[in-house]
């Protein structure tokens, strides 16, 4: 157990010193903002979504180290997959982070999986999970600030 903790902490040390697509994206056509009052993180989503596919994906804003990694391995994660297909993860995401989710959801989420100890710490499960209420919100065409208040 404690190889896999040291594994979460290092990708997550890893995502928030180098983000991945950590840019305001230019051609974005659906955004969405996130705020976590709790933990003071505010980040911006923005997707370029094409025949229901999302062609691009980036993220900015300010936050701690599991809401700046998480957002950094979503965007990864979900850049060329369907709105369909983010939902089923978005879905699968949050069920594992709140402790709910099945073996087979976890294994869908690859690399993400390294999230599934943040169930164990619930005052970092919404600092986990802004970027992916954010997505939500985006790819529904929410105007209004997302919360996870």
């Amino acid at each position: 157990m404690s190889d896999l903790r040291e594994l979460y902490h290092e990708v997550i040390i890893d995502h928030s010193k180098s983000p991945r697509n950590y840019r305001k994206l230019e051609s974005a056509n659906q955004s969405a903002e996130g705020d976590n009052p709790l933990c003071g993180d505010h980040l911006t989503v923005y997707l370029h979504v094409k025949d229901h596919r999302i062609e691009d994906i980036s993220f900015e804003g300010s936050g701690c180290a599991i809401s700046k990694a998480s957002a950094s391995m979503m965007t990864q994660h979900l850049k060329g997959k369907t709105k369909q297909e983010a939902e089923v993860a978005f879905e699968a995401f949050h069920q594992m982070v709140t402790g709910k989710g099945a073996e087979a959801d976890i294994d869908q989420l690859g690399k993400l999986a390294v999230f599934s100890g943040v169930c164990d710490f619930p005052v970092r499960v919404k600092c986990a999970s802004l970027a992916w209420h954010t997505l939500h919100a985006a790819l529904e065409g929410k105007s209004e600030p997302t919360t996870t208040e």
